[in-house]
């Protein structure tokens, strides 16, 4: 009987514990998952995520502390996230490892990386936001008019003078949108290049320690360091539409308390414009407002919440 009793004892403790640890035990049937992003943006659309799912559905959203894109990735499909806001270039060429010359003929970015994803991972992207936050090549503006520089071709016989400077992750080896196959497809000799820590890399630039840099095209640290965006006139980098990475499964795990989840996270899709995610990442990055601050007021605005 007492070993009866001890067993029970041990195996509520066993269960109690896993529920507190997140990704052990079952979630919550009525709570969405997601791990926040590094970015602004990505915090944004989060927080965008929470407010109205919150305020149009029984469900309740949890955002945990952040994860690289890759590890969001991994949790989103082994099961132990349920959603994160990303970009149809991102899941091409970081999460499916694929490049754009993948893509048949005829067939769009966001239709190729949808089908793949799903077939491969199960995860889809849900409507397009409307911006494109693709890699951009961009420098100070004091530097765009005295060299006179609107594209991204007007750099290569200038190049020699500048020095370029950008993450680490950018002069890696892996996927094609990195420094050397850019340079090399467009023929650009730099003076030095410099690997920088993401988080110094708009004081470099803004201290003239670096020239050129690789930014974000809705970054608004890129309006704080008054930084010109050169036209990628050849097209090598591809789109990155943002959108929302579901789990395929999501939308039936919510069926009896958001049988409406899909429309209301839907109603993010066409949202956005490039210029007005630069107005609401610079509102976090400069102005020191909160993402959930942001995010709300944006979604008042259109008239999306209370």
């Amino acid at each position: 009987m007492h070993r009866l009793i001890i067993a029970s004892v041990i195996a509520a403790v066993v269960a109690c514990a896993a529920a507190l640890v997140p990704g052990c035990g079952d979630e919550k049937k009525d709570t969405i998952v997601i791990h926040d992003g590094q970015f602004a943006e990505m915090r944004i659309i989060h927080q965008m995520v929470k407010a109205l799912v919150e305020e149009h559905t029984k469900a309740k959203v949890d955002i945990r502390d952040e994860m690289s894109p890759v590890n969001s990735f991994t949790t989103l499909v082994k099961g132990d996230c349920d959603l994160m806001n990303s970009y149809d270039g991102t899941v091409l060429a970081t999460f499916l490892k694929m490049d754009p010359a993948d893509v048949p003929e005829g067939v769009t970015l966001y239709d190729f990386v949808n089908r793949t994803a799903l077939e491969k991972h199960q995860v889809r992207l849900l409507d397009k936001l409307g911006l494109n936050n693709t890699y951009a090549i961009a420098l100070p503006r004091h530097l765009t008019d005295q060299y006179g520089l609107e594209t991204v071709s007007d750099l290569v016989p200038v190049a020699g003078e500048l020095v370029f400077g950008a993450e680490h992750e950018f002069f890696s080896q892996e996927g094609s949108m990195r420094f050397r196959p850019f340079s090399a497809f467009y023929g650009l000799k730099f003076k030095d290049t410099k690997p920088i820590d993401i988080g110094l890399k708009y004081f470099a630039i803004e201290s003239g320690n670096i020239d050129v840099t690789v930014a974000y095209a809705t970054d608004g640290l890129n309006k704080k360091a008054n930084l010109a965006i050169l036209r990628d006139d050849r097209g090598f980098f591809p789109e990155y539409n943002g959108a929302l990475l579901v789990r395929d499964d999501l939308f039936t795990k919510m069926q009896d308390i958001a049988p409406n989840l899909e429309e209301v996270l839907n109603r993010l899709g066409g949202l956005f414009t490039d210029e007005i995610m630069t107005d609401l990442s610079y509102a976090v990055d400069v102005d020191e407002k909160t993402p959930a601050e942001v995010a709300r007021g944006f979604l008042r605005e259109k008239g999306l919440i209370r």
